[in-house]
């Protein structure tokens, strides 16, 4: 039997299967994916194959995992030298950001966006709290929009508060695998409450047997929407960093850097002093953003600190 993992607990699961009952599952034995170094084997997301495990129905072991599209994985909390898979098989992940109370810094936006490329999943930018900005801000936003448009991501304006952009994050959601984060504060969960407003009950139910040692801020869980699709709730995902990433590799991430890589005159070029860099060219030329270039350079020292540390 075909069944889809919604949450984890660690050694236990949440399922719903084809038939659309939620069971909980747990691991058959030793359960290892070949060549892959990972403290959880199962993530949300995965779609498994499970069988029964008692006459009740209410409990299944998970017996085989289907091949995974994608994935987005942080490092281990416990072992850096292992891997926290966060969601498997996402159509795309979407990020609530604000201006204004609390501020949402473009070092973490820019940080999300890369993450989200190495893994090669769009994403969606949302700056909520619309009705708290002042002319400072709106024209930060508007600067902003046309910076992340221009690459590439779709940006929407929008207030919990009036409801404006709601119905466009809607269309953006509609009937894909959507992973959802954003810092405290910045209105993720009045959204995700706006959009299902049982979803505190519903929560209750399916987490109550869970018991002790929960931990809230590691563990995805998905969420069925009324109007099709699905998103994943990540409180941790702003923990996962890029600890992937080499020097040599962020550029790639820059989409608009990527397409000019080719052209600079060294093939290992960091756009910082080296000479025919067509990156630094069309920053110069306004046809990269000097915003983005300067997010670049500072990610860029950050990893080289953490390298040389």
């Amino acid at each position: 039997m075909k069944a889809l993992i919604y949450k984890s607990t660690g050694s236990w699961y949440v399922a719903k299967t084809e038939e659309g009952k939620i069971v909980q599952a747990r691991i058959k034995g030793k359960f290892k994916i070949d060549g892959f170094t990972s403290t959880n084997p199962i993530s949300v997301g995965d779609e498994v194959e499970v069988e029964m495990e008692n006459d009740l129905e209410q409990t299944v072991m998970i017996t085989a995992i289907a091949d995974r599209r994608n994935y987005i994985n942080r490092q281990s909390p416990a072992n850096k030298h292992h891997h926290h898979i966060i969601a498997s098989n996402l159509d795309q992940s979407l990020l609530f950001a604000t201006l204004k109370e609390p501020r949402t810094s473009q070092g973490f936006i820019d940080r999300f966006l890369i993450a989200s490329e190495a893994y090669h999943i769009p994403s969606v930018i949302v700056f909520n709290k619309a009705d708290v900005y002042k002319k400072k801000e709106q024209a930060q936003f508007e600067d902003w929009k046309q910076m992340y448009e221009t690459v590439g991501y779709k940006v929407i304006l929008a207030s919990m508060e009036t409801g404006l952009g709601i119905d466009d994050i809607k269309t953006a959601l509609k009937d894909k695998v959507t992973l959802l984060s954003g810092h405290s504060g910045v209105g993720k969960s009045t959204f995700i409450n706006a959009l299902m407003p049982d979803l505190l009950l519903r929560t209750e139910e399916v987490s109550g047997w869970s018991g002790k040692g929960m931990h809230t801020t590691t563990f995805a869980e998905m969420f069925d929407l009324p109007f099709g699709g699905k998103i994943i709730d990540t409180p941790g995902v702003k923990e996962f960093g890029l600890v992937d990433i080499s020097r040599q590799e962020l550029s790639h991430y820059f989409p608009e850097m990527r397409v000019l890589i080719n052209d600079c005159q060294f093939n290992n070029c960091l756009h910082l002093e080296e000479p025919g860099c067509a990156v630094k060219a069309a920053v110069a030329k306004e046809e990269i953003h000097p915003l983005r270039y300067i997010s670049y350079c500072g990610i860029l020292a950050t990893i080289e600190t953490k390298k040389n540390y």
